[in-house]
C-alpha cells in the first residue's frame, strides 16, 4: 500500500499513532504500564469502531482536540506523579480561575503558552491533511459490517449493563470457598478497593444478613429481581470494562471527562440539600479581637504511635515542648475511611448515619463565616472522586478552597509542607478573623512517601522501594519503621503551623484529630491498613494548642481543656468544640458536647465494627483488637 507513504496519508497516521502511544509514556520515566497488550488491544478496537463509524479521519479529527490540549498536561503528570489525568485534576482545572493559574505557573505560562500553540498548530496541520486526502476513507462493504457488529455489541453490553448478566458457575466455584481454616465456614471472599486504589480480601462480617450489613456496597433489589428478567449468559456478554477503556489514549479521556461530570453532579445534588441551612451563628465575645483558628485534620495516625501518648519511640520531640498543648487520650473515629470520618468531624452528621451519602446540614465552616470570619479550606489531598466529593461538598462552602496536591493518593503526591506556603498567604490576609483548615495526607499509605529523606529516622524502611505491598507480612518492620517516620514528619508539620500562629502575637488557637488509624501486624496479626474493625484504627491521636492570648481571653475554656485531656470523647465532640473554642452561639447549639465546656457529658461512641458497636460496652480480640460488642450493635442504616 504504497499510497500510505503519501506526505498527508503518512502525518495523518503518524499523528494517531503518537496519540495512541500515550498510555506507554511511563516506559520512558522508568515507570509501568499495567497490562500493555490490554490496552493495544482496545486501541485498536476503538480506531477501527471509530473510522468504520465515520469513515473519514476529517469526520472525527475535530473529536480528538481536547486529547491534544491535553498531551502535555497528561506528559507532565506522568512524569512527576506517576499517573495521567484523573478526575480530581479535571476538577482542578475546572474550578481554577484564570488569575490563580498564571500566579501558580508564574514565568512557566510563557511555555505553558508556546506548549498550547504548537499543539493547537499540530492539530490544525494535521485536520489540514485529513481533509485533504480521500485515501484514508473506508470503503466496500467491510466498514458496513463493522458498524453493525459495533451496534450489536453496544446493545449486548448495554442489556447486560441494565439487566445483568448470569455469573459464570466458576466465578460461584471460587466466591464459595472459605478465606482460610479460621475464616467462619460461610465466609466468602469479597474484593474491596480502597482509595489508594489497592485491593484487599474481606469477609463479610460476622452476624451480618447480607453484605449491606457487613458494610460492603449492598445489593439493589432490582438486581436481584432482575433474574426473573432474563439476565444475559456469562458466554454471551461484551467483555468491555470501562476503567481499562478510560487508561487508553485518545478515546479513554471521554470517560475521564464523564466521571468528573458525574462527580460535579453529584457534588451539587449534595450541595442542594443543605443550600438554604444557615446556624444563626453569632460570636458572643471577642468580637472585635484579630483572630485565627487552625483546624488540622490529619490521616491514618493511630493513637498509640505518638511520644506524646506515651510511644517508646519519640515520635513528637516537637510538640512535647509546647507547654500550652493538650494531647486526649481516649478519643474515637467511628469509621475508618476518610469519606465517612471526616464529614462527621466537621459537621453535626451523627457517626451512626455517616454510611448515607449527604447530609441536610453544613459544616463548622458555615458557622464561622455567619460569626464573621473569613474561611479557607486548603487540602493536601483530592477533590472530585467517589472517596473525596462527600468532603468537598463541606469544603466549597469557604471563602477560599484550595486543593493542591496533583498526586492525589499516589506514592509521588505533595509531602504536606506543600501546604504551608498557602498556609503563610492565610496568615498574612488582612482579615480580622480567620478559621484555616489543613487538610493532610499525614500517615497515608504508602507511608514512606509521606515524608523527606530527612525524616527516615528508623531503618529498615520503605524509603526508595518502589511499590512495597502492605499485605506482604515479610515488609512488617520496614512497614513500621516508615510509619513511626510519618508520624515524626506529622509532628514536624504541626510544630511549624505553631510557630507560625506563635509569631502572629494574636489570639490563635489550633486543633488537630485524625481520620482514622491503622492496622500495622500488631503482635501476631497478621493484617495491616485499615477497614479490619480493629481497635486500632477506632481509637485516634487529637490534641488541642492555644496562644498565651488565647489564655488570657478565656481562662475557663483552657481549665476546661485541661480537665476533659483523659475524657472519653470521638470526632462528633469535635464541631461543638470548634465552635466553643472561638465562643461562637447558635440557638440549637449542644455544649454537653464541647470539651471546653464544664457541661461536657459522656455520649455513647458507636464504632463501625459488625454493625454500629458500643465501643465502650466491647471486648478487643486478640492481637488485632478486633472490636467486638458485649450486646447487639445497633443495624446499619444506608441510603
Amino acid at each position: 500500500m504504497p499510497y500510505l507513504l503519501r506526505r498527508n496519508n503518512l502525518f495523518v497516521l503518524i499523528t494517531y499513532l503518537m496519540l495512541s502511544l500515550v498510555p506507554f509514556a511511563p516506559w520512558l520515566f522508568g515507570q509501568i504500564v499495567v497490562r500493555p497488550g490490554r490496552v493495544v488491544a482496545i486501541e485498536f478496537i476503538a480506531w477501527i469502531t471509530v473510522w468504520g463509524i465515520f469513515k473519514r479521519p476529517a469526520m472525527f479529527h475535530w473529536l480528538l482536540l481536547p486529547a491534544f490540549i491535553a498531551l502535555p498536561v497528561e506528559l507532565y503528570l506522568r512524569k512527576f506523579y506517576g499517573q495521567g489525568i484523573s478526575t480530581h485534576h479535571l476538577g482542578i482545572i475546572a474550578e481554577t480561575s484564570p488569575a490563580e493559574a498564571i500566579e501558580f505557573l508564574g514565568n512557566k505560562i510563557w511555555l505553558l503558552a508556546f506548549l498550547l500553540v504548537v499543539i493547537i498548530l499540530w492539530w490544525g496541520l494535521s485536520w489540514i491533511a485529513a481533509i485533504r486526502t480521500r485515501d484514508l476513507d473506508w470503503r466496500g462493504g467491510s466498514r458496513g459490517m463493522i458498524c453493525v457488529l459495533a451496534l450489536v455489541a453496544f446493545g449486548i453490553w448495554l442489556y447486560g449493563e441494565q439487566v445483568g448478566i448470569k455469573a459464570s458457575p466458576f466465578a460461584s466455584l471460587i466466591v464459595s470457598q472459605p478465606l482460610s481454616k479460621s475464616s467462619p465456614p460461610d465466609s466468602a471472599a469479597i474484593i474491596a478497593v480502597t482509595k489508594d486504589g489497592a485491593s484487599s480480601v474481606q469477609t463479610p462480617m460476622a452476624g451480618a444478613s447480607d453484605i449491606s450489613d457487613a458494610g460492603l456496597t449492598s445489593v439493589p433489589k432490582e438486581a436481584v429481581t432482575s433474574i426473573k428478567l432474563g439476565k444475559l449468559p456469562s458466554w454471551a456478554s461484551i467483555p468491555f470494562q470501562v476503567e481499562p477503556f478510560g487508561a487508553t489514549w485518545p478515546f479513554g479521556l471521554a470517560v475521564r471527562g464523564y466521571d468528573f461530570w458525574k462527580e460535579h453532579r453529584y457534588l451539587e445534588d449534595l450541595q442542594h440539600k443543605n443550600r438554604n441551612f444557615a446556624f444563626v451563628a453569632h460570636q458572643a465575645s471577642q468580637q472585635e479581637t484579630p483572630q485565627i483558628v487552625v483546624m488540622v485534620i490529619g490521616e491514618s495516625s493511630r493513637y498509640d504511635r505518638w511520644s506524646l501518648n506515651g510511644y517508646a519511640r519519640e515520635t513528637n520531640p516537637l510538640l512535647k515542648q509546647e507547654p500550652n498543648l493538650v494531647s486526649f487520650s481516649d478519643v474515637l473515629t467511628g469509621v475508618a475511611a476518610t469519606r465517612l470520618s471526616v464529614p462527621v468531624m466537621i459537621s453535626r452528621k451523627p457517626i451512626v448515619q455517616s454510611l448515607r451519602a449527604g447530609f441536610s446540614e453544613k459544616s463548622f465552616i458555615t458557622a464561622y463565616k455567619e460569626a464573621g470570619f473569613k474561611t479557607y479550606w486548603i487540602s493536601n489531598q483530592m477533590s472530585f472522586g467517589k472517596f473525596d466529593t462527600p468532603i468537598s461538598v463541606f469544603a466549597n462552602e469557604a471563602n477560599v478552597t484550595q486543593f493542591i496536591n496533583l498526586g492525589g493518593f499516589t506514592d509521588t503526591s505533595s509531602l504536606d509542607q506543600a501546604l504551608l506556603s498557602p498556609f503563610q498567604s492565610a496568615i498574612h490576609d488582612p482579615h480580622p478573623k480567620k478559621l484555616i483548615v489543613l487538610h493532610t495526607l499525614g500517615s497515608h499509605w504508602n507511608y514512606s512517601h509521606r515524608y523527606p529523606q530527612a525524616f527516615d529516622k528508623w531503618l529498615p524502611s520503605l524509603y526508595g522501594i518502589s511499590n512495597p505491598a502492605y499485605t506482604n507480612l515479610g515488609n512488617k518492620p520496614a512497614l513500621n519503621n516508615s510509619y513511626d517516620s510519618s508520624v515524626l514528619y506529622t509532628d514536624w508539620f504541626l510544630e511549624q503551623v505553631i510557630k507560625t500562629l506563635k509569631s502572629t502575637n494574636q489570639l490563635t488557637a489550633m486543633m488537630y484529630f485524625s481520620d482514622h488509624g491503622e492496622t500495622l501486624y500488631d503482635g501476631s496479626c497478621k493484617i495491616a491498613f485499615h477497614g479490619h474493625n480493629t481497635q486500632f484504627e477506632f481509637h485516634i491521636p487529637g490534641l488541642m494548642w492555644y496562644s498565651d492570648a488565647y489564655k488570657v481571653a478565656y481562662p475557663e475554656k483552657v481549665a476546661q481543656l485541661i480537665r476533659h485531656k483523659r475524657a472519653r470523647i470521638n470526632t462528633e465532640n469535635v464541631f461543638h468544640s470548634l465552635l466553643d473554642l472561638s465562643d461562637i452561639r447558635y440557638p440549637d447549639e449542644h455544649l454537653e458536647r464541647s470539651f471546653l465546656s464544664s457541661k461536657l457529658r459522656p455520649q455513647k461512641r458507636y464504632v463501625d465494627s459488625y454493625g454500629w458497636s458500643d465501643y465502650d460496652n466491647s471486648t478487643f480480640k486478640g492481637d488485632c483488637r478486633e472490636v467486638k460488642d458485649n450486646g447487639k450493635p445497633l443495624v446499619q442504616l444506608k441510603d
